[in-house]
C-alpha cells in the first residue's frame, strides 16, 4: 500500500502532468489520514493555483460561509481534506473555466481514498463531481440531486457550485439557502 506522499510524487512525475511540473506547478488537494470529510470541487482557478491555496477566492468566501467555519479551520483542520476532480487549474473557457480533465479522478481519488479510512461524507460541489460519485443515482439535473440531498446521505452531500456565477441560480432557488444549508452546516460541525 502507498503512502499518501508516495501518491504526491506519483501525481507530480505523471506524464499526464508534465506540463504542470515543468512549470514548477504542484497539484492542489490535501488528504489527510485523520480527515472526515472530503469537499470533492471542480478544480483549481487561477486565483487559487497562483496562490496555491484552493478555493482561496469569493467562491470559497462562500462555501465557507455555507460550512459556517473559518478561513483557518476550514485550511487547516486535518479533518476536512479537498479533492478536486482535478489538482489543477485547466484554463479558462469562453464563459468560466474549462472542464477537469478527464479521467484525472478516475486515477487519483481511489488511492487518496484508501489512505483516509475515517472518511464519513464526501461533499459533492458541482455537476462535474455528482456526476463521477453519484453516477446514475442524479437526478435528471443538478437542481434536481441537490433538491434531493436527502438520497444521498450520510455518504455524500450534493451542492451547487458556491460561484458569483450562480447568484441567479440562488435567488431562482430560495429553497437552497434555506432547507439546505442549515443541514450541510449540521453535517460540517459533526464532522469538524
Amino acid at each position: 500500500m502507498q503512502t499518501l506522499d508516495q501518491i504526491h510524487q506519483k501525481i507530480i512525475a505523471d506524464p499526464m502532468n508534465q506540463a504542470y511540473s515543468n512549470k514548477g506547478v504542484l497539484p492542489l488537494y490535501k488528504a489527510s489520514q485523520e480527515a472526515r470529510l472530503v469537499i470533492v470541487g471542480q478544480a483549481p482557478g487561477r486565483k487559487a493555483e497562483f496562490s496555491q491555496l484552493f478555493w482561496n477566492d469569493p467562491s470559497g468566501d462562500r462555501l465557507r460561509d455555507w460550512m459556517g467555519v473559518s478561513r483557518e479551520v476550514f485550511y487547516q483542520s486535518d479533518r476536512i481534506a479537498h479533492l478536486p476532480m482535478d489538482f489543477y487549474y485547466p484554463g479558462k473557457a469562453k464563459s468560466g473555466d474549462q472542464p477537469p480533465r478527464k479521467g484525472f479522478a478516475e486515477k487519483w481519488h481511489p488511492l487518496l481514498l484508501d489512505q483516509m479510512p475515517q472518511i464519513e461524507s464526501i461533499i459533492l460541489i458541482g455537476a462535474y463531481a455528482q456526476g463521477y460519485y453519484l453516477k446514475d443515482q442524479r437526478k435528471r439535473n443538478l437542481t434536481e440531486t441537490v433538491r434531493n440531498y436527502q438520497a444521498y446521505l450520510p455518504r455524500y452531500f450534493p451542492l451547487v457550485h458556491p460561484s458569483p456565477l450562480n447568484g441567479r441560480w440562488l435567488k431562482k432557488n430560495p429553497w437552497f439557502e434555506e432547507e439546505v444549508i442549515p443541514q450541510f452546516r449540521r453535517l460540517i460541525q459533526r464532522h469538524i
